[in-house]
């Protein structure tokens, strides 16, 4: 945007005026957002973190045991796009590991 374009947030235009006022008070139902039912996103379900140094990786082996930063029971975080918004617990389905959302996670709630 240009020095002379102002922003303006959605609850800033004026109610009743012009076609995007009547297309915001309409009331929407999921096949309104049919467009974007093919775009991708990543999921991605995050059990805890470590660091390692890569010498420390380098000596990892089948069976070995990585300590991470949570605590048994505690919430996962669940990402889409590497944005943060949910917390939830890993379930069992049918003898395969899933994960139940228990918590949505709202912009400003994020670092709590």
């Amino acid at each position: 945007m240009s020095e002379n374009d102002t922003e303006m947030k959605l609850d800033e235009f004026p109610a009743g005026e012009g076609a995007l006022a009547e297309t915001l008070d309409e009331d929407k139902t999921a096949s309104d957002l049919a467009p974007v039912f093919d775009v991708p996103v990543n999921i991605s379900a995050v059990l805890g973190r470590a660091s390692l140094s890569v010498a420390q990786l380098l000596q990892l082996g089948q069976g070995s045991v990585l300590e991470l930063d949570r605590k048994v029971g505690e919430a996962i975080d669940i990402y889409v796009n590497n944005r943060l918004v949910a917390r939830g617990e890993v379930v069992i389905v049918d003898e395969r590991l899933g994960v139940t959302m228990t918590e949505i996670i709202k912009d400003g709630d994020a670092a709590a």
